[in-house]
């Protein structure tokens, strides 16, 4: 007998000498709200537990006060009707920073100015759809009526802003949020983040309505000059003041200024990407300007998407890899991170509900 691969269970652990943590199963009789629920479900496995520790995460997080928390959004999250969960996060004070598509913050314009957005029925094909002006995103049908008119009231925000000073998608967005609070009532991203002073960056703004709006009021303003002249030839005269530079500076600026960041991710993307490269960009700039500079390296994160990380794509990519790149605080030098590898649409609810009433009861409780 080959007595070298045998081994001693002597030597066998129990768990416990090795400090792992026991695992617990799921009672749904003791179980009266969310908070509870996912408190339990961390105790489980699979995405249930990855769920519940996102609980943990984003409490410590929104609860933290010398954190800055920045949230990126990316995906059909508004059309989904995810919107008013971004208003809740923004009227508890949980976020300080957005960062978002420009897809999202257009469509999330649309249900704030008070247009709906309506269920996609299977009866009416694709060509159809089209004939009849309905826009369909998965499941869910954008109106070709609500993006014309809120292309004319894109075009009355840029009619009264000085076109003389440079701005960016900040400046921008805060003047949609501020149109908003002039002409509703009614909850919206930007309306929200415009009443508590938060900052809204889109990076990457030409790929939205939102600039396409824009292009179409600069072609036209540059065809009214000249009754003769061609859109083509008005697309070589175009020149305008949008300068995205003022979004990186800005947003690096407020990143600098702050204790610990923390960072809340839907979805991947662009957003996610820009929101995370400014501690790269600090360390670049350190070592390149010659100038000595606090460093900033996200100390939290949390991160909802369906992305695997196999594909390679930076969707997917762990907050693991970020550490690689200097853009994350590493798990044994203080780092917290969870990420839920699941519909947003599904998990996203849950998670901030139960966060919610988690910190309702401690401050019940005077903790």
């Amino acid at each position: 007998m080959d007595t070298k691969s045998r081994r001693n269970s002597a030597e066998f652990g129990d768990g416990l000498e090795d400090r792992l943590e026991p695992l617990e199963s799921l009672d749904l009789k003791t179980v009266d709200d969310l908070d509870q629920m996912l408190a339990q479900m961390a105790k489980t496995s699979f995405t249930g537990r990855r769920l519940g520790e996102a609980a943990e995460v984003l409490t410590e997080m929104v609860s933290d006060p010398d954190c800055q928390v920045v949230a990126t959004f990316s995906g059909a999250m508004t059309v989904a009707k995810m919107g008013l969960v971004i208003c809740d996060m923004i009227d508890w004070g949980w976020l300080d920073v957005i960062i978002s598509t420009g897809a999202l913050m257009a469509h999330g314009f649309v249900e704030a100015a008070g247009m709906v957005h309506f269920k996609h029925e299977n009866r009416l094909d694709d060509v159809a759809l089209y004939r009849r002006g309905y826009n369909r995103v998965y499941d869910t049908l954008e109106l070709e009526k609500n993006l014309d008119r809120t292309e004319r009231i894109i075009s009355e925000i840029l009619d009264r802003m000085d076109q003389s000073k440079p701005f960016g998608s900040e400046i921008f967005c805060r003047e949609l949020g501020q149109w908003l609070v002039e002409h509703t009532d009614q909850p919206g991203i930007l309306r929200n983040a415009y009443l508590k002073g938060i900052p809204v960056y889109v990076p990457a703004f030409t790929d939205s309505e939102l600039a396409l709006d824009m292009a179409t009021w600069m072609v036209s303003r540059v065809m009214a000059g000249d009754a003769e002249i061609s859109v083509n030839q008005a697309f070589k005269q175009v020149s305008g003041s949008f300068n995205p530079f003022l979004d990186l500076m800005s947003y690096s600026q407020r990143v600098l200024e702050a204790k610990r960041v923390g960072i809340f991710t839907i979805g991947g993307g662009v957003p996610r990407n820009w929101a995370q490269q400014v501690s790269p960009f600090l360390e670049i700039l350190q070592e390149r300007c010659d100038r000595s500079l606090p460093l900033r390296k996200f100390h939290y994160g949390v991160r909802i998407c369906p992305e695997p990380v196999h594909w390679g794509g930076l969707s997917g990519c762990t907050y693991s890899e970020g550490i690689s790149w200097g853009k994350f605080v590493a798990p044994q030098e203080g780092g917290r991170f969870a990420e839920v590898l699941c519909d947003a649409t599904v998990a996203w609810p849950f998670l901030v509900k139960a966060v919610r009433q988690r910190l309702d009861k401690t401050a019940k409780r005077g903790g």
